[in-house]
């Protein structure tokens, strides 16, 4: 699962890469350049991606496809799978999947096989990989609980742009997102519009039984029910 250290600067390649995408070649998961910059144009300059947004979808529809054809059970998360789910098109700055913990070895020779770089980072709940110049966090535990069969179960099938992949579940994406807010991690303004976008598509009450009676999440809640995104918990409704 680890890899020695490699230049990142790898990830960038000068020129004009014969560049095949997995969607182009059903059955089979095609030799790629992953780690190259898109196709030039005739001025020379790339066709796609034009923008970063543009950039990590294409790096999450790539990614995506691998997987599937590596037979992986797998879920897309993070803020592709906000966009997925109908929510905010101002991505951040990576591209998200979840694995199981027992799948995370396997995941990462498949993407090595396919011509990622991978990689183990000091955390020891992901891997990361590269694609398209685009950092990919392959993510086996969430708000330090692993991802589990049943999790991955809930997900949603669901088109990013033109390729077909499960989505985490509404639900368990802010799950994911509440419980890890703590003393040295609380950044409710990044949360704040994903909750405002997807709240219809949320199981709140199960949200609240899963992150428990923790502060920075209770807080977090208090501040969605007092700007009415969400309805305050049974038994504290007003009369």
């Amino acid at each position: 699962m680890t890899e020695d250290g490699e230049d990142t600067a790898r990830a960038r390649r000068p020129g004009t890469p014969d560049l095949r995408l997995a969607s182009d070649v059903p059955g089979e998961a095609p030799p790629l350049d992953v780690r190259a910059e898109p196709p030039l144009g005739p001025e020379g300059e790339a066709d796609l991606p034009r923008d970063r947004n543009q950039a990590i979808l294409e790096a999450a529809k790539q990614v995506g496809a691998v997987l599937k054809r590596g037979g992986h059970p797998f879920a897309l998360a993070g803020s592709v799978a906000v966009h997925a789910h109908g929510g905010s098109g101002n991505l951040q700055h990576d591209v998200d999947f979840c694995v199981r913990p027992e799948d995370a070895g396997p995941v990462a020779a498949t993407l090595r096989d396919a011509g990622l770089i991978v990689y183990s980072p000091p955390e020891d709940w992901l891997i990361k990989a590269t694609c398209f110049g685009q950092d990919v966090d392959v993510i086996f535990e969430l708000a330090h609980r692993p991802v589990s069969e049943e999790m991955l179960r809930r997900a949603q099938e669901l088109p990013v742009e033109s390729v077909r992949m499960p989505v985490l579940a509404p639900t368990d994406l802010l799950t994911g997102l509440i419980a890890a807010f703590s003393e040295h991690h609380c950044d409710f303004g990044a949360v704040l519009p994903i909750a405002r976008a997807l709240r219809e598509k949320v199981d709140w009450e199960q949200v609240r039984r899963d992150c428990g009676d923790a502060p920075m999440p209770a807080a977090f809640f208090f501040l969605l029910e007092r700007l009415n995104v969400i309805r305050p918990a049974r038994g504290r409704e007003s009369p």
